[in-house]
């Protein structure tokens, strides 16, 4: 049975585990917090999981470490300075990291070859994606493993071709987010109608098909040039930005839409997880690389 080591048991890295463990992997859950244990019995019953707050134990005879670890630079330094350590030639050392590239979290780290970035959109278990971003020191071969692992898990894993902070989806998230915090401040609309709205357009068409095939579409026959020459021609509007001394009203307008604590986020993530599980299937993910699905990509 294969081993997994996971770095971190908050709610990304609890969610790692289910995935792992539910695809039959053997999994140990390392981190320092004294609940560890409490943990990993409440939210990985039933699964073949180990608790340890001793990473050099966890990692050694892993064959694929994840870690979802703090976003501190620091922090994950000395995580993969452990992990180095105590791992074999060849085992993948991936970063569940959110914006800190590789050639940060590597710096200095002599398994430099063998890091990764492997960004999920939260929940890991749920969410098809997972961009695998390589530093300018990650062997072809450990970013190929990465790929294939993701794979095997049912995930999307879509390979950048070089690091950038942020990478590709919260890069675009962040536009999109500071536009949504622009609009609430301006007074154009407010937090459940935006919500609303973005669900039921963008949110709705974008989960079928992305922005570019998107546009081949909106261009009719002729497609997304012909959009963009005509359409797209009197987009000339200026988008303002959000004022970020503002912020305090738009997080106190979303508290107040959708509440805080244990209880309202476990509602909430309910609710979120039985709309993707609802949706998933009929969107058919983990989705085909097919000359049909993807007009000849292969």
């Amino acid at each position: 049975m294969a081993v997994v080591t996971i770095v971190g048991a908050g709610v990304i890295g609890v969610s790692w585990a289910r995935l792992f463990g539910g695809a039959g992997w053997e999994v140990r859950v390392s981190d320092p917090r004294p609940d560890l244990r409490e943990v990993v019995a409440r939210e990985l019953a039933g699964l073949d999981v180990t608790a340890t707050e001793d990473l050099a134990a966890a990692a050694t005879g892993a064959d694929f470490v994840q870690e979802a670890g703090p976003e501190r630079t620091d922090v994950k330094e000395r995580i993969f300075a452990t992990l180095a350590a105590h791992t074999r030639d060849g085992v993948v050392l991936a970063s569940s990291s959110s914006s800190l590239v590789p050639s940060v979290i590597a710096q200095g780290n002599p398994a430099a070859d063998r890091i990764v970035v492997g960004h999920p959109f939260n929940p890991p278990e749920l969410m098809p994606l997972v961009e695998v971003v390589p530093g300018p020191r990650s062997s072809a071969a450990a970013v190929d493993r990465a790929v294939e692992v993701y794979r095997e898990l049912g995930k999307l894993p879509v390979r950048l071709r070089k690091e950038i902070p942020g990478f590709v989806g919260n890069r675009l998230q962040k536009v999109f987010n500071d536009q949504a915090a622009y609009l609430v401040q301006q007074g154009i609309i407010d937090v459940r109608d935006l919500d609303d709205l973005v669900r039921a357009s963008l949110g709705l068409r974008w989960a079928t098909i992305g922005p570019f095939q998107s546009g081949t579409l909106g261009g009719g026959p002729a497609g997304m040039r012909h959009l963009v020459e005509h359409v797209g021609s009197q987009l000339t509007f200026e988008t303002g930005s959000p004022d970020p001394a503002g912020m305090g009203e738009v997080l106190d307008a979303v508290e107040a839409a959708y509440g805080t604590g244990e209880e309202a986020y476990r509602r909430l993530a309910a609710l979120r997880d039985r709309r993707t599980r609802g949706a998933l299937a009929p969107l058919d993910w983990p989705e085909p690389r097919t000359a049909d699905a993807e007009g000849g990509r292969k």
